[in-house]
């Protein structure tokens, strides 16, 4: 037996071996599923919740955006209500105001996707512009020049026709690129990639001026807006309302699901933390996502950069900002790994998984009972017992109190008796030694140092005249001088 284990060479040696799911093709935030870091893989799956595209229709429109190509003229909030008008909905929003001349790209979302709008108004955009130019330029070159120049921080400020303050701004043109130039009429159209705010009708004048020739914008249109292209299921106003007028006359959806996205489209380029079932509930109530809670979770994810809290069935729950980078929530085993900042998904669509401990149970029976306020918190009526376990600190003197300790009242009792027996040992003490000296030479044994230096003082100088020493508090004697 010795022999033949002595002839086998047991060692690992590596080997590669491809994943056995393949989520390249996975919708929204499941894509490329299987290349998260795996932080366990055991968790209780809840029956609670859907993947985005098998929600019934109430929750698909509930969860919904649409990307909206605007038409000219109506302003986008004119667009946005008509929009709420037609599709019944609570509430709608849009990623960032187009002027109303303005067309392209408009993101409307509807319902609990208004809770994105802010962070989609803070995404880049991509715009197709027709510049006129008032006279021609000395070359197809200089134009180009001129555009590129146009890249990184410039100074602008909002043009009159814009109904916000006149102040001096700075924003930041990503990229820029000259697409087409018609010399006979003197028109340019240039695409640009830039910060949320940017006014391209100011970028056209900013371009006549260096060009000395002077221009102003003659059309305008918006092909990207955050990750939403103009190629992304894109419809118009009147495929809105069709869909909805043949979904109440028919009850066919397809043509709602059509023109609506689910909002986890807009958060595809962020950082994913899968958390588990038992986890959504508490997230959704505000709180901190610990350690415990993480399954799977990204690369990229750096302190302090937002992140999107998902269930394993892909359904976007919060977006957070991290406390850990991903290093760090592979190594450690317990604290905090990210703070919510905004719930996107409704209070109470998993089950609730926490207060099922021992405390727990032991701290509701007493809310029933009426040793706790309905908020957890001690009152009058509160046990001695549940307060120490706490580990509350009560007021004791005051109105404000509303509550005793028993133990520490007893005990301060007995501190206070204590001091009251030593004092009146003391006082006997002192009464026994006066009767010893009848003769009054012992009143002061009581007094302090000072006191008996002052009384000395007070003696010698009453006493003796001129011829008086004074005593000063520091004990030194000095004689007066003699008055002529």
């Amino acid at each position: 037996m010795g022999e033949v284990a002595g002839k086998v060479d047991y060692k690992i040696e590596p080997e590669k071996k491809e994943a056995l799911i393949d989520a390249s093709n996975w919708p929204l935030l499941l894509k490329n599923y299987d290349k998260l870091n795996i932080r366990t893989s055991h968790f209780t799956p809840l029956p609670m919740g859907n993947s985005p595209y098998s929600r019934n229709l109430e929750e698909y429109l509930k969860y919904g955006i649409i990307n909206l190509d605007k038409p000219s003229n109506p302003s986008s909030h004119e667009v946005v209500s008509w929009i709420r008008k037609i599709l019944r909905c609570e509430k709608t929003g849009h990623s960032g105001t187009l002027d109303p001349k303005v067309t392209g790209v408009l993101l409307v979302c509807l319902n609990r996707a208004t809770r994105l709008v802010k962070s989609q108004q803070e995404s880049g955009k991509e715009y197709v512009c027709v510049c006129k130019l008032h006279s021609k330029p000395k070359s197809l070159e200089e134009v180009k020049i001129v555009l590129n120049n146009f890249q990184g921080a410039i100074f602008q400020r909002p043009p009159l026709i814009c109904a916000v303050k006149r102040q001096l701004r700075v924003r930041t043109i990503y990229d820029s690129k000259l697409l087409d130039y018609d010399d006979a009429n003197n028109i340019c159209v240039f695409w640009v990639k830039c910060q949320a705010g940017t006014y391209i009708r100011t970028l056209c004048e900013h371009i006549g001026l260096l060009l000395g020739v002077g221009a102003h914008m003659q059309e305008l249109r918006r092909v990207k807006s955050g990750n939403m292209t103009e190629y992304d299921n894109m419809c118009t106003l009147h495929d809105i309302l069709d869909a909805q007028y043949i979904y109440d006359t028919t009850g066919d959806e397809t043509y709602l699901r059509k023109i609506i996205t689910p909002l986890e489209k807009l958060l595809i380029n962020f950082p994913r933390i899968v958390i588990k079932d038992s986890a959504v509930n508490a997230i959704c109530y505000g709180a901190k996502l610990t350690i415990p809670g993480v399954l799977r979770f990204d690369n990229n994810i750096d302190i302090n950069s937002e992140i999107v809290l998902m269930t394993t069935k892909g359904e976007a729950v919060a977006l957070a900002i991290a406390q850990m980078t991903s290093t760090v929530i592979a190594t450690v085993d317990h604290g905090i790994v990210s703070l919510t900042k905004r719930v996107i998904m409704d209070r109470d669509t998993y089950d609730v998984k926490w207060g099922f401990g021992n405390r727990s149970m032991e701290k509701k029976k007493l809310i029933l009972a009426g040793l706790l306020d309905k908020y957890g918190k001690p009152n009058e009526k509160t046990p001695l017992s549940w307060i120490k376990s706490e580990g509350y600190t009560p007021k004791l003197i005051g109105n404000s109190s509303n509550y005793t300790l028993d133990s520490d009242i007893t005990t301060n009792n007995n501190n206070s008796n204590n001091c009251n027996s030593s004092i009146k040992d003391n006082n006997a003490k002192d009464t026994s030694q006066e009767k010893m000296n009848p003769d009054g030479t012992n009143s002061t044994f009581n007094l302090t140092n000072n006191e008996n230096i002052k009384k000395k003082d007070n003696e010698l100088v009453g006493g003796n005249g001129n011829n008086a020493d004074q005593q000063s508090e520091s004990g030194v004697v000095k004689k007066k001088r003699k008055k002529n």
